[in-house]
């Protein structure tokens, strides 16, 4: 029928009612060949991917210092250029924070891609969260959320390249863009915040790194599929993976991979302060988990915001230490090593830490076996404290040492290190801007509605486990889950149980106190424990276990991702009746 002044006219259709939206990079230098697995192996509507962390800002800071045209995930771009023409073909939208420091360069080459690839697509990007960088300083960024993603797919874009925006921001973009979310809907917000977290390591929420991997097919976690999230109106969702693709989606995969770099029960975004402890997670069927129930609250008043520096220089060396006598042959190359700095004549490092691992064992059939390594970390501000002398003072034992000397590398000339800091900064002061397909810049506002973040008294604990029941000695690992990582120069540390009963127990047993006591490394510094009784978990926040942050490479695994192995490893008197069924192994000291 044809339109008349009368006429009313046409309603829009209305949004699918559930948006797909999957991950294909959990970092800079995830498996490739992902964009394209994810784009062939099922219906999607969104592919999104994380390519920033704390460490990968410094690098493209430094760079953007040989060539100030980069500054962004240059991965991305060679994606694209197979992925971009099978999005297209498949209705598929594309959004990364690929453009780190320069999102206008990346989406103008994103551009030049597609005309040369003969591919029509509109692309977008969204800027402003680089901040005045001060004095000392490489980078500095304020962490964006999702409006700005949101307004360039309303406005048509098939590709959003944004600068630094919270991990989460690159699902609550595309979902607030889909089902028309206003600032108020707290609760939708929300629940679109707790799947991106999940999505946004990509395939940690399919059984990768995952503490319970023992218990499934090995073939299943050769090559795990990436996630993806079914995201409804209220800001319910399945995380799930396509079809015939490896890995494992369960409530211990989702449970993990909430807990991964979180803190307490309020999980503050740009958007929305997410209520962790609200979220349910439930089965909905094979390699599906449903996640409801989260409520938001409004965001706090200011934005995280990122600042990298070269921190100095450090340099290392790793001596191999074998057989007989590994402390005392420790003990000589230590003293040997600081009598070769001090007749140098020049002053020693200003941080000079040894550590021994105890890698040997006794009477071992291979040499390696039967070695021990000593490692030597210096770090200074002058390069050249930590370079000539130190390496040179190292080599010159060659022949006058501990019986057996070498070493695993010859040391080099020492290399810089970065320093990552958190700071606050008021979200009014921050620009937020879509640059849309037509080179509109919108103005993002911040939100109206804040609130202030504080803490939350921990929840009632349940019952304990019978105090009378009997105990036996065995590793933690064997009943609880753990996944830890790097915020900062803090570690968090998330561990969780499967059952009730299993709970009752864990909520009483792991005490900071005994937390302390199973991880000695911790037991100066300031622990935090959180409790989240819908997950069953508790997350325990570690102030300063990382020193500087990941890109200082202060400590052995300067990312803390085995600090919950660890903790699992380490043994205590657990309730026979948890231990029924598991094969748990006999004390043999």
């Amino acid at each position: 029928m044809s339109a008349d002044a009368g006429s009313v006219p046409e309603a829009a259709p209305a949004p699918s009612p559930v948006l797909r939206i999957g991950n294909a990079s959990g970092f800079y230098g995830d498996r490739f060949d992902a964009l394209r697995e994810m784009l062939t192996g099922g219906p999607l509507d969104v592919l999104t991917g994380d390519y920033l962390a704390e460490l990968t800002m410094l690098i493209l800071g430094r760079s953007r210092l040989k060539d100030p045209q980069k500054g962004y995930a240059t991965t991305f771009l060679r994606q694209l250029e197979e992925g971009l023409g099978l999005a297209v073909e498949r209705g598929v939208k594309i959004v990364a924070n690929a453009g780190g420091l320069n999102p206008a360069g990346l989406a103008d080459t994103v551009r030049q891609l597609a005309d040369k690839a003969g591919v029509s697509v509109t692309v977008a990007h969204v800027e402003g969260d680089s901040l005045p960088v001060p004095d000392g300083f490489l980078t500095a960024n304020a962490y964006l959320g999702g409006s700005g993603i949101a307004a360039c797919l309303r406005a048509g874009a098939d590709v959003v390249v944004t600068g630094r925006v919270t991990d989460a921001a690159l699902v609550t973009g595309p979902a607030t863009a889909h089902f028309g979310w206003g600032p108020d809907d707290l609760d939708a917000l929300a629940g679109a915040v707790v799947a991106g977290h999940v999505l946004e390591c990509g395939t940690q929420a399919t059984g990768g790194n995952h503490a319970f991997f023992g218990e499934h097919d090995p073939a299943r976690l050769r090559r795990p599929g990436f996630p993806l999230a079914e995201i409804h109106a209220d800001g319910s969702s399945v995380i799930t993976k396509h079809d015939g693709t490896g890995g494992v989606v369960d409530l211990s995969t989702v449970t993990a991979q909430l807990l991964y770099e979180t803190g307490g029960a309020r999980y503050a975004g740009p958007d929305v302060t997410a209520r962790l402890d609200t979220v349910r997670l439930t089965p909905a069927g094979p390699d599906r988990v449903r996640i409801d129930g989260v409520r938001g609250e409004a965001p706090p008043p200011t934005l995280k915001a990122g600042l990298t520096r070269l921190g100095g220089w450090r340099n290392e060396v790793v001596f191999v230490l074998t057989g007989l006598d590994i402390e005392a042959k420790a003990a000589l190359v230590k003293d040997q090593f600081a009598d070769a700095l001090e007749r140098g004549g020049t002053r020693p490092p200003a941080e000079v830490r040894w550590e021994l691992s105890r890698t040997d064992h006794a009477d071992a059939d291979t040499e390696e076996r039967a070695s021990a390594l000593l490692r030597l970390i210096v770090r200074d501000q002058d390069a050249d404290a930590v370079g000539r002398a130190v390496s040179g003072a190292a080599i010159e034992l060659a022949l006058g040492s501990y019986p057996g000397f070498h070493v695993t590398a010859p040391p080099g000339k020492g290399a810089p290190y970065g320093v990552f800091e958190a700071r606050p900064v008021p979200a009014a002061e921050v620009e937020h801007i879509a640059v849309l397909p037509d080179g509109t810049r919108e103005m993002i506002e911040p939100p109206a509605r804040t609130q202030e973040l504080a803490g939350i008294e921990d929840p009632p604990l349940p019952d304990p486990y019978p105090s009378a029941t009997p105990t036996r000695r065995a590793p933690l690992g064997l009943i609880a889950g753990a996944r830890s990582g790097d915020k900062g120069g803090d570690a968090n540390v998330g561990v969780w149980v499967r059952d009730d009963d299993a709970w009752r127990w864990l909520a009483h047993e792991l005490s900071v106190e005994r937390f302390k006591e199973l991880l000695p490394e911790t037991a100066d510094l300031t622990v935090v424990r959180h409790v989240l009784p819908n997950l069953r978990a508790l997350n325990f926040t570690v102030h300063g276990l990382l020193g500087e942050g990941v890109a200082a490479q202060a400590r052995f695994d300067p990312q803390a991702k085995a600090v919950g192995e660890w903790l699992r490893s380490r043994w205590l008197p657990i309730p026979v009746a948890l231990l029924e069924g598991i094969d748990a192994p006999e004390v043999t000291v």
